[in-house]
């Protein structure tokens, strides 16, 4: 699964540098996590580091992007794969 952010964030900055993946930008209204990079913080931490560090809990689970552990771990491998060759 990817999670997401509602639009009750309050554009505090916290998350942004905070992802591993590098999954969280800024979007025109509110931050926005990219589900092709977001692996949960699974292969990183034991828990996503976003969702534990933000100020309003706006960062659910993406209904539109479920995915087991074991896809996480996969998607986690291949963005590793693609850092280590650039």
């Amino acid at each position: 699964m990817a999670l997401m952010i509602t639009h009750e964030c309050i554009n505090c900055d916290v998350c942004e540098p905070e992802c591993p993946n590098e999954a969280i930008s800024l979007g025109p209204e509110v931050y926005v996590i990219d589900p092709a990079r977001c692996t949960e913080c699974v292969g990183h931490f034991d828990e996503p580091q976003c969702a534990l560090l933000c100020p309003v809990s706006c960062i659910p689970v993406n209904p539109a992007h479920v995915e087991s552990r074991e896809a996480l771990w996969q998607k986690y491998l291949r963005l590793r794969t693609i850092n280590l060759q650039n």
